[in-house]
């Protein structure tokens, strides 16, 4: 199914390559995800990976916000959010990994940390289970949203 053994290994290939140089599904990252925020100035980039794990999406993301932040602030702000479960701490090596997240919906987030190569910026690592967590139960979960608080 891949070009090499995908057993004890890591592919930087994931989809067929575009002219561009990204991978179909690099650039459904992008696209999406200025589809879904509705805002064509967010700018993305990626480098999809196949590792070979059961089921499981990986990202390390950044987020550049538009000011001046609080990393304790965000934090608080994802461990208040549902279906986010944080799992952040380095002294004990808590941190998100496929093999936790394998059967459950939530996304799993740690390691947030300040972006130093960028002003304003943070950088975490993201966990889900993709065969959980995905286009579906996001829609269900949206409707759900929307029945439950009246705004449909």
């Amino acid at each position: 199914a891949y070009p090499y053994q995908i057993h004890k290994n890591a592919i930087p290939h994931c989809d067929v390559f575009e002219e561009n140089g990204y991978t179909k599904e690099e650039m459904k990252l992008v696209n999406e995800t200025q589809k879904i925020l509705d805002d064509r100035t967010i700018a993305v980039t990626a480098t999809a990976v196949r590792i070979p794990v059961v089921g499981g999406h990986s990202e390390s993301v950044n987020v550049e916000f538009r000011n001046e932040f609080d990393e304790s602030a965000v934090r608080r702000l994802l461990s208040d959010t549902e279906g986010i479960t944080v799992q952040d701490n380095i002294d004990v090596n808590v941190y998100p990994m496929p093999l936790m997240a394998h059967g459950k919906d939530d996304v799993f987030v740690g390691r947030i940390r300040r972006d130093y190569s960028q002003e304003n910026t943070v950088n975490m690592w993201i966990v889900s289970d993709n065969l959980r967590k995905g286009a579906a139960t996001n829609a269900v979960q949206i409707a759900e949203y929307l029945i439950t608080n009246d705004l449909v």
